[in-house]
């Protein structure tokens, strides 16, 4: 069987040599944008719209590559094709990274050269449904660990990046109260924030209610997410969320791009409504289904 092709920095080649050299930035410095996207039925899912928030991460951290977006888009395109002659039949996660470059002279801060050209990746992955089945059948548990999410004031929350020290160990922390737990972060002032791969949502007193968005990246499946909400005539708002108000909800899920909608059913050990996966996380779920022309739920469910 051929080998999956990755690209990186101009040139196509087998996804086991897409390496970085240890002294790049996004691995010396954490300096490095990110995002990720998904196929439905073989085609990219809203790739426009992920590629723009990557450059517009890339405006605000100071990095230039020399691909354009126009550019970026169509390597997606060519890697999912490609990929899909090597192993057919997959749905396929696509991974967008951008560092600061390859920096030889020194290995911190100190000795930095301004002529630096950026480091590009795209690779893809198959992604792994039957990972997030249980997730459909039986709910999320989210536990908010100690450490908080990075405040705005410290670093814009609309940038998705590789700072994410802090959510591996809540992630550790989390899984230390329930091994199969989703670390869900609090903001300073103890207002949920997001988690590490998804944003957060309540549905209580016929409304869905987000964190502000100051404080999380504002996903693009949260946006197919209010549009959907918007369709069935359901008011979406944004305000600032306590676990109080979370645990005392009727419903409440996470938008991700690999699965599109998790449901909660559980936070720090309290159980949401019944307990159970709610009506409007489904009715949402078979939504999306009916946009993409295939079905999420089965998906992964594995039904």
């Amino acid at each position: 069987m051929s080998e999956l092709l990755a690209y990186l920095n101009g040139e196509y080649i087998a996804h086991s040599e897409c390496k970085l050299p240890v002294f790049d930035l996004g691995i010396v410095l954490g300096a490095a944008v990110t995002d990720f996207t998904r196929t439905f039925n073989g085609e990219l899912y809203r790739v426009e719209d992920h590629a723009r928030r990557l450059y517009k991460s890339c405006k605000y951290t100071y990095l230039k590559p020399k691909q354009s977006i126009e550019e970026t888009i169509e390597i997606s395109k060519k890697l999912v094709e490609e990929n899909s002659k090597v192993m057919p039949g997959h749905e396929w996660g696509v991974i967008y990274y951008i560092t600061g470059g390859v920096n030889t002279l020194y290995a911190g801060g100190a000795g930095l050269q301004d002529d630096l050209e950026c480091t590009y990746v795209q690779h893809t992955f198959p992604i792994p449904f039957h990972r997030w089945k249980s997730l459909f059948a039986e709910g999320i548990h989210c536990v908010t660990p100690a450490h908080r999410h990075f405040p705005p004031q410290c670093l814009s929350s609309k940038i998705k990046n590789r700072n994410r020290l802090h959510m591996w160990v809540g992630g550790k922390e989390a899984a230390l109260a329930d091994p199969k737990a989703m670390a869900l972060y609090l903001d300073i002032n103890g207002f949920i924030t997001e988690t590490g791969g998804s944003n957060f949502l309540i549905y209580k007193d016929n409304k869905v209610i987000s964190p502000k968005p100051p404080n999380i990246l504002w996903g693009i499946s949260l946006q197919t997410v209010t549009e959907i909400l918007a369709e069935m005539g359901i008011e979406f708002v944004t305000d600032d969320i306590t676990v109080y108000d979370a645990v005392n909800a009727d419903e409440a899920f996470v938008p991700t791009s690999p699965y599109c909608l998790g449901p909660v059913t559980k936070i720090n050990g309290t159980q949401i409504g019944d307990g159970k996966p709610g009506k409007l996380w489904r009715k949402i779920i078979d939504r999306w289904s009916e946009i993409v022309g295939k079905d999420v739920y089965a998906e992964i469910a594995g039904e």
